[in-house]
């Protein structure tokens, strides 16, 4: 059974429970709805939980845990030389994967039955010509360690489909039967649908967490086997960016940091003052009308997709600073700059500071606004010595997340900012990011068994331990300066 058959079927079971769960609450009470504990409703919901939370919970379970039993299984049937090779063993897997694939494809296409997918052990090149056929193709001469993998891999996925529909289908049932059991009309039903409800909420909560420490352990694990190949003092510290994958590479990440914090810094140069001030105008000058027609656009920037902007950079913006700029004063001869990229950015990222700020502004109560201006302060007083400082976590904010997008920006500096790994004070030369490298190293057919793949692993740890950096200095500098009002 299909997983999207077996969801039906446990929507439908729960569904099931809810109408049995309130009908016999409510025959218990004989009919009289002020009898029971709970609402009716209560017992469809307990009903309907009862036989859904542990077949989905089940579900899931096997879906994670059925391949790493399956793949622990056939690890066996490869040499010792892959057994060794944590990445030549990945590839074998994914062969398999994709050769067993192709025989469930032909048998479902009625090219083959289920019992001749099990009859060509030995037979490679019978198999080839079949995947071909049905579109298949295979970087690789199938091997026979690979096809038998395959077709037990095959039969041992068929199984577990079985098994799992078995148990799912068997747990849905007993807690519709428990539930239907359980139901009186003094049973605490609403206690219990709001203990489960509480227990759902929580594990939504823990969703960013748990995804954020499976992030960081995925990125640490690479990381560490990058390090293991290459001195992690010559990475830090290294002056050269220079990865060539017959051998010999060279990965200094200063250059990339220095192209990724210039460009970010010129980014909010430009976004940060026009994006407060923005805000400023909007939450106390603009009249209303005003308000509603300029808001809006500002915001319609923030929904140009990154590509464009990039395209904008790149045959727009760098020509036109290349032009009157850069080349009448000497500094530079290419249109691909960082002053390009980060102009750019900077205009990307207008409408998250003044759309964030402008918020928080309008949030300052309005009486801190009368007292300023009922003790004499002007206008501008006012703004400059109460609202701004009343408002300034949140500006902060706005100003982390566009620094952060700045960080995080590929499409545009790829297009405006060159892939030159340099380390410059002139705005007006070519550099790169931290985030082009990564998708460069990612790109095209990669296996994770060369530093040239693995460095993209500590790249990324290099971000995620600057962005952290970002946030620690802007929480700091929110407790330092954040006014406090009774």
């Amino acid at each position: 059974m299909s997983i999207a058959i077996l969801l039906s079927a446990i929507l439908t079971l729960s569904a099931l429970a809810f109408v049995v769960s309130r009908q016999r609450a409510v025959a218990s009470a004989g009919g009289n709805l002020r009898a029971l504990h709970s609402r009716p409703a209560m017992y469809g919901w307990f009903g309907a939980l009862s036989a859904g939370v542990p077949a989905l919970l089940a579900l899931a379970a096997w879906l994670i845990v059925q391949p790493l039993l399956i793949e622990r299984d056939l690890r066996g049937m490869f040499p010792e030389s892959v057994q060794a090779d944590a990445s030549a063993l990945t590839l074998a897997m994914e062969d398999v994967r994709r050769v067993a694939s192709g025989l469930d494809q032909a048998v479902a296409q009625g090219m083959m039955t289920a019992e001749g997918a099990q009859d060509l052990t030995g037979q490679p090149e019978a198999v080839r010509q079949l995947l071909a056929e049905i579109g298949v193709a295979l970087a690789a001469d199938v091997s026979p360690e690979v096809l038998a993998a395959a077709q037990d891999y095959r039969q041992m996925a068929h199984d577990g489909a079985l098994w799992r529909t078995a148990l799912v289908l068997a747990l849905a049932v007993a807690g519709l039967i428990a539930a239907a059991a359980l139901t009186t009309r003094d049973f605490r039903a609403r206690n219990h649908v709001e203990r489960v409800i509480l227990l759902i909420l929580m594990l939504a909560s823990s969703v960013a967490v748990l995804t954020t420490v499976g992030i960081v352990l995925s990125m640490l694990t690479e990381a560490g086997r990058f390090f293991g190949m290459y001195p992690i003092q010559d990475f830090l510290f290294g002056l050269t960016w220079n990865p060539q994958f017959r051998g010999n590479s060279t990965f200094g990440l200063l250059p990339l940091l220095w192209g990724t914090l210039y460009i970010s810094l010129v980014a909010l140069l430009v976004a940060v003052p026009l994006g407060v001030f923005s805000a400023i105008y909007l939450s106390e000058y603009a009249s209303a009308r005003v308000r509603s027609i300029i808001k809006p656009l500002i915001e319609v920037i923030a929904g140009i997709p990154t590509v464009v902007f990039g395209l904008f950079a790149l045959v727009t913006v760098g020509p036109f600073l290349r032009d009157v700029i850069a080349r009448p004063l000497s500094l530079g001869d290419s249109g691909s700059s960082v002053m390009t990229a980060g102009i750019v950015i900077g205009i990307l990222n207008i409408p998250f500071v003044a759309s964030l700020a402008d918020d928080i502004m309008n949030a300052v109560p309005q009486s801190l606004r009368d007292a300023s201006l009922g003790l004499g302060a002007t206008r501008s007083e006012t703004i400059r010595q109460v609202v701004v400082p009343a408002a300034l976590p949140g500006i902060v904010g706005a100003i982390l997340l566009a620094g952060s997008r700045a960080i995080g920006e590929t499409m545009i500096v790829t297009m405006g900012a060159g892939a030159a790994a340099a380390i410059d004070v002139n705005p007006f030369v070519a550099m790169t990011t931290i985030t082009v490298k990564i998708v460069g190293a990612l790109t095209g057919d990669t296996a994770f068994d060369s530093p040239e793949t693995l460095v993209a692993f500590a790249l990324g740890m290099t971000l995620f331990v600057l962005t952290l950096g970002l946030n620690v200095f802007a929480l700091y500098i929110v407790r330092k300066y954040r006014e406090q009002y009774e």
